[in-house]
């Protein structure tokens, strides 16, 4: 892979710490190829970008994100760390939040239950909604 610039490398280098050794390798390429990507970013169209859908090792890439153990979670929690350093450095930061109703069937879900769909409901019509709040 050719050398980044300083300032790119500083923002992919910062999710290294997600992955071990062998996985980052293969993370580090799918983050790069996702923001060069046009259209839809799915790992299959990442992996096309860079000319390595036809490659023996496909799958190995193709993995990365579902069986490599990393969090999501602290992923998110970096990539925040970094919006906010970016675009609010020094003042307060406000978040708006929206109560979602995930639509989830199923006898393992433990906490579904039925709740109000404030999406669709109004001051005179309540309409009920089944699964995860």
């Amino acid at each position: 892979m050719p050398p980044l610039p300083a300032r790119f490398a500083g923002i992919i280098l910062a999710f290294a710490l997600l992955f071990v050794h062998r996985s980052w390798r293969h993370a580090q390429l799918l983050l790069i190829c996702a923001i060069l990507t046009l259209g839809r970013r799915t790992v299959t169209s990442v992996l096309c970008i860079l000319g390595r859908a036809q490659e023996r090792r496909f799958v190995n890439t193709h993995r990365v994100l579902s069986r490599a153990a990393w969090s999501p979670r602290s992923a998110a929690r970096i990539l925040l760390r970094m919006l906010i350093s970016a675009f609010a450095p020094h003042g307060p930061v406000i978040l708006a939040l929206r109560d979602t109703i995930e639509r989830h069937r199923g006898k393992r879900i433990a906490a579904k239950g039925i709740y109000r769909d404030a999406f669709r409901s109004s001051d005179s019509h309540f309409v009920k909604a089944g699964g995860l709040c």
